[in-house]
């Protein structure tokens, strides 16, 4: 099975980015996390992007506020799919983020989730393994059925609650 790279450009984005890496385990996948930053370490970015399918990578969540650059040179040096993680940042509640990722020019698509939207971030990473794991996509199904079971009992308690007004 392949890995998912998240990557951070900061540390601090842990707290977030952590959804996605609990998703993942949940599901099985092999999950690896750095901080690589688009800006402040731009060789290592390259570096990890260029040797990521042959370190046996199938999707990189790239988790970014503020400029969120990160997903973009990611993609821009892999044929990997890249996922882009906006990040909430005290500027523009992140908006920015946001923008930035989904902004990216022709011939270097990042998929993009909502602003601290990891859970989806690792969602869409399983999602896209599914496509080529049988097995994946089995534990995708269960889980669809886990929600849709989830959201018929609490309609169940509302009409329930309802019914007593």
């Amino acid at each position: 099975m392949y890995k998912v790279a998240v990557i951070m450009g900061s540390d601090s984005d842990l707290p977030v980015v952590s959804d996605a890496i609990k998703t993942l385990k949940e599901f099985g996948v092999p999950v690896e996390a750095r901080v690589i930053s688009a800006h402040r370490t731009p060789d290592e970015a390259a570096e990890f992007a260029k040797s990521a399918r042959e370190n046996g990578f199938g999707v990189i969540i790239a988790a970014a506020g503020k400029a969120a650059h990160l997903g973009g040179v990611l993609a821009a040096y892999t044929t990997l799919p890249v996922i882009g993680l906006p990040i909430k940042s005290s500027t523009m509640d992140g908006l920015d983020s946001l923008l930035a990722i989904v902004q990216m020019p022709s011939g270097v698509p990042v998929a993009t989730v909502a602003i601290d939207g990891a859970k989806n971030a690792g969602l869409l990473a399983v999602q896209i393994l599914a496509v080529s794991d049988a097995a994946l996509a089995d534990k995708l199904a269960a889980h669809k059925a886990e929600m849709r079971e989830s959201v018929i009992k609490k309609d169940a308690k509302l009409q329930d609650e309802i019914a007593k007004i």
